[in-house]
């Protein structure tokens, strides 16, 4: 199956492929500040560099889960996930979410996607399952395991 036969009506036939890796994304400290700032969770472990260093188990801030959650729509972008012929995508929720490792302060995270299920929802929308997993560069451990659902509609 080729890349361009990719599309709401074929997405089924896709079930399990691997779109791969997404490029590296920085995960600095101004990006953990600005997210804290459009949350309100300005918790010290995430904010307070000098607190961290001091008192966190992990030796400097770290990024809030959810800012490593809020960059999936991103690398499904980058990597492909979204069907050419889909004119909406709305995110329909989650299966499974998982932090495993911490990301510190400087980090740089990528994310590999795995389809893992596609069922028809109606005329010309698809309820699609993926699994992606986000890497920490250099880290043993991944970041984040999540399935996450999709809900794919024609234009």
């Amino acid at each position: 199956m080729s890349p361009e036969d990719y599309r709401l009506g074929t997405l089924e036939r896709f079930v399990g492929h691997d779109f791969g890796v997404s490029d590296w994304v920085l995960i600095d400290q101004d990006r953990i500040e600005r997210f804290a700032a459009c949350t309100g969770d300005s918790q010290w472990i995430h904010v307070e560099a000098e607190r961290a260093r001091r008192e966190s188990p992990f030796g400097g801030t770290i990024a809030h889960g959810n800012l490593i959650v809020s960059m999936l729509p991103r690398f499904a972008y980058d990597l492909g996930v979204v069907p050419r012929d889909a004119g909406i995508v709305i995110n329909y929720g989650a299966d499974r979410i998982r932090f495993t490792a911490p990301v510190r302060s400087g980090s740089r995270i990528r994310s590999r996607i795995v389809l893992l299920a596609a069922e028809a929802r109606g005329e010309d929308r698809v309820l699609a399952t993926a699994r992606y997993t986000v890497e920490i560069e250099g880290a043993d451990r991944p970041a984040l395991v999540a399935d996450i659902l999709t809900l794919f509609a024609a234009r």
